[in-house]
């Protein structure tokens, strides 16, 4: 089995390894990208200094944060059929490798919904 690169899941827990933009050489994935900018999550990750929203202590669901679950994410989670918030709890639940692993295992960017 191939194992997935933990450095690879974004910080709202998408797995960047198995996103079309990533793998066509236009996106260097989330870590990577300084003009993100826009993104809420990404700059309050990199603010507080965590890996993911796994590591968040002030929500236990991630859906509570305004910032995790604006109206952007939403639509994007609905249009791509992505559960952001059930790969956060995987990350929780069995770490940021695991996630990474059963991404690559699956072919997938995100756990569906």
């Amino acid at each position: 089995m191939e194992t997935g690169k933990a450095d690879m899941v974004a910080y709202c827990g998408l797995y960047c390894a198995q996103c079309r933009a990533f793998t066509k050489n236009r996106c260097p994935g989330c870590h990577e990208k300084t003009n993100a900018n826009w993104c809420r999550v990404r700059s309050c990750c990199i603010k507080n200094g965590h890996e993911s929203c796994a590591d968040c202590t002030t929500f236990d669901d991630p859906n509570k944060c305004r910032g995790f679950n604006n109206l952007i994410a939403r639509a994007f989670g609905f249009i791509f059929r992505s559960d952001r918030r059930a790969c956060i709890q995987q990350i929780r639940q069995k770490g940021i490798q695991f996630h990474a692993d059963e991404m690559t295992r699956l072919g997938r960017q995100s756990i569906r919904r």
